[in-house]
């Protein structure tokens, strides 16, 4: 009787002594990788070219449109 009250005291003390004896916190170690951005080069936008271009091209030729008639 007391030897299996002692063995079964023996098996609990086993059980929880090995996890309690198994180390302590160890964090996980997360390799991160770096991140890479890649810029495209600074480019003009060719969409807005050709209408500016004609836009300045109307405004030159009303600024000289001569009404005068001194002639």
């Amino acid at each position: 009787m007391i030897m299996t009250k002692f063995a079964t005291f023996a098996a609990a003390l086993g059980l929880t002594a090995s996890s309690a004896l198994a180390g302590g916190y160890v964090a996980p170690v997360v390799d991160v990788e770096p991140v890479v951005v890649e810029e495209s080069p600074a480019t003009t936008n060719a969409g807005l070219v050709v209408p500016a271009l004609l836009l300045l091209g109307v405004i030159a030729a009303v600024a000289s449109d001569d009404d005068d008639d001194d002639s």
